[in-house]
């Protein structure tokens, strides 16, 4: 990592940021991320520590005397009056009074009003006139004793974001950065340590970020609370407004009929609704309905004149289920209002993200390396709706005939948005391309396979492609590989449907009861998704090390902390499988570690001790760092498992919270992509 914050300081230089100083700077200042970044932007884009720590005061002194808290207002006023001039940071709307034909200006936290605009100003930055923008203005006072003329004077403003920026520059430098350090930065620019997030999380990440370079996308995220969900939508980028999904109106969110006003939609790239789960919740069919039309034609009428525009949706809710229960009970979409379980508007979303995979936000996952100045990059991904990356798999894969036309459009929309995201220069492998376009077919498929619950007129659909070869890749989305069992029933049903061709994905693998039937072991090879729960290593193991009086696991990396306690939670899965009255010896194969080799043979010595008072008899021994390469378990009734991984396959999970089932059970962790093969010998 600070390889790569070196390398982006250098090629970025002045375009980026060190993350962890928003925190620093901004205190009890309630301020969007990209306002604070656009000040950090001029004075701390370096990586020299003397010009940040000034830079850092500079911010902080801007500011202590220009950022206007409410409860200072009065203060400020004062200011204003005494100096005759004061420049202050505030969110500003402005609105038209027809009255007078003024534009009149309207100071959030200054709480003061009726300020003129000149129209000029209001023709520059439109946003203005919905919702508000934050800026940075110089505001004068002059009283007059003409009570219908304001005494405050709105001298000059600016919007605080990027003024211009180079796009050729962007597009040319990324040739620079491998994939996984494209992506690594682009996780950082968002706030996040990468280091903390495999790949699959990485890019559900990233397609948060869609609808700011992709017009008119549709894009929905339910998942728990405290994942970040609304996060983006609300701090990152200054073309994207976050409303609470029970407050917005169809006249405040497409056009007022009676003073012909455009609504949120005719200004924003990005309109996103919070909280838009609850069952209960009071929903005007009205709005489902015009919704369903703009999503599905980028238009709408209020029975005056049938308008356009490009704003992407964007809909993001806490479910109040597990996933097992929302797929035997009812559908991924059940905590949504009951108008909202329109299998219409529904169809129009172009990707489910599911949210239960996502993290719930813990202090050690956010960055403290560079990232891209978040105002930057969110004028990169708006210069980006310009462009259509859709057709850029087209020459090597095929999707199904069998995908329909609003389904193949949503894979496309979303398959070129993670392209522009991700390989704007347009340099993607075959195997880079194929992974993207995996990933928007599953995020359809989620969609659709709700939809065949909900609703029975829909068709089973064969989410797959082929490449020039014609050899044929199905998608599977997660859910459908851990929870097979309820996976493809729908709402009508008593019983589970029937299940599609088994593709050999193991349905669970968490600890089974001891008076299960005794299964025939045969040999197999199993692939585990990234973020894929269930598994266990009594329930991926237990079965072949069942019966074995000698264990031999070989694996260079038990020497970290997590290591180690993985290979005490592996010798805890034997300690319940193996009988009481027999004893089991187990043998470790490892590498020293360099770094802290007394405290490791400490560990090892402890797990020892602890082993033998219950009949694991447990040694090891270090081989030289290097001469160790395959990873696996041999026991002496003739099995052989090999570990891509070796024991590694849980993603990191707070330790130190004991209260967690996380920490307590691993089949309630989410794991890295691994494979395992099991051999006879």
């Amino acid at each position: 990592m600070m390889e790569l914050d070196k390398k982006i300081s250098q090629l970025f230089a002045g375009l980026v940021v060190r993350k962890d100083l928003v925190k620093t700077v901004k205190g009890n200042a309630i301020v969007p991320t990209y306002v604070l970044e656009y000040l950090l932007g001029q004075y701390c884009a370096t990586d020299d520590e003397a010009s940040i720590q000034s830079g850092i005061d500079t911010v902080r002194e801007i500011l202590s005397r220009h950022y206007v808290h409410r409860n200072e207002a009065g203060l400020i006023r004062s200011t204003i009056k005494e100096k005759g001039r004061h420049k202050v940071i505030d969110k500003i709307s402005v609105d038209l009074n027809d009255k007078t034909d003024n534009y009149e200006a309207q100071f959030s936290n200054l709480g003061i009003k009726k300020v003129l605009v000149d129209s000029g100003t209001v023709k520059s930055h439109p946003k203005l006139l919905v919702s508000g923008v934050w800026c940075i203005a110089d505001v004068e006072y002059v009283f007059t004793e003409d009570q219908r003329i304001s005494p405050w004077i709105l001298s000059s403003l600016k919007p605080i974001q990027l003024s211009n920026f180079d796009y050729d520059n962007y597009i040319e430098t990324r040739k620079d950065f491998t994939t996984r350090e494209w992506i690594d930065l682009l996780v950082k620019s968002i706030g996040f340590n990468p280091e903390m997030f495999g790949r699959r999380s990485k890019l559900t990440q990233l397609v948060r970020l869609i609808p700011f370079c992709e017009r008119n996308y549709n894009l929905i995220e339910l998942g728990p609370k405290g994942t970040g969900k609304s996060h983006i939508y609300s701090e990152f980028s200054p073309h994207g407004i976050l409303i609470s999904g029970g407050e917005v109106t169809v006249a405040k969110l497409f056009v007022n009929n009676q003073s012909g006003k455009i609504g949120l939609v005719g200004y924003w790239d990005v309109v996103a609704f919070d909280e838009f789960a609850g069952k209960q919740k009071q929903v005007n069919k009205a709005l489902v309905d015009i919704l369903k039309n703009y999503m599905a034609n980028k238009s709408f009428s209020r029975g005056v004149e049938t308008l356009g525009a490009e704003a992407s949706m964007t809909f993001v809710g806490n479910t109040s289920h597990t996933v097992p229960y929302m797929l035997k009970h009812e559908a991924l979409f059940c905590d949504l209002p009951e108008k909202y379980h329109d299998s219409a508007f529904l169809d129009r979303i172009h990707f489910y993200i599911p949210g239960w995979e996502v993290d719930i936000i813990r202090g050690e996952m956010f960055s403290d390396g560079y990232g891209f100045v978040v105002d930057y990059l969110a004028e990169i991904l708006r210069a980006m709706r310009n462009h259509d990356y859709s057709d850029r798999y087209k020459q090597l894969y095929t999707l199904s005939s069998d995908i329909a036309t609003r389904d193949r459009d949503a894979i496309n929309k979303t398959f070129s948005g993670l392209m522009k995201i991700i390989f704007p220069h347009g340099q993607a492998t075959p195997e880079e391309i194929r992974e993207i376009l995996d990933f928007a077919v599953e995020g359809r498929k989620r969609v659709k396979d709700q939809l065949m619950r909900i609703d029975s007129t829909y068709a089973r659909v064969n989410f797959s492609y082929t490449d020039e070869s014609n050899k044929k890749y199905s998608v599977k989305t997660l859910e459908e590989r851990e929870y097979p069992k309820y996976y493809h029933r729908t709402l009508s049903e008593n019983d589970v449907s029937e299940q599609p061709e088994d593709s050999g994905d193991p349905a669970d693998l968490s600890a089974q009861e001891d008076t299960a039937p005794q299964q025939e072991l045969t040999e197999q090879h199993i692939v585990i998704q990234e973020n894929q729960r269930g598994i266990s290593y009594e329930g991926l193991f237990g079965p072949y090390l069942k019966g074995a009086s000698k264990i031999t696991v070989t694996d260079p990396y038990i020497r970290a902390f997590f290591q180690i306690r993985n290979f005490m939670e592996f010798l805890e899965s034997l300690a319940r499988i193996k009988l009481k009255e027999e004893e089991s010896n187990v043998h470790l194969i490892t590498s020293e570690d360099d770094q802290k080799p007394d405290q490791q043979k400490q560990f090892l010595d402890q797990i020892k001790e602890s082993a033998d008072s219950i009949g694991i008899s447990f040694t090891w021994n270090f081989n030289a760092a290097g001469s160790i390469h395959a990873r696996h378990i041999v026991t002496d009734h003739g099995w052989k498992i090999s570990l891509d991984r070796g024991l590694d396959i849980f993603q990191r999970y707070d330790m130190n919270d004991h209260f967690t089932f996380a920490n307590r059970l691993q089949q309630y962790r989410p794991c890295k992509a691994f494979e395992v093969t099991f051999i006879r010998e």
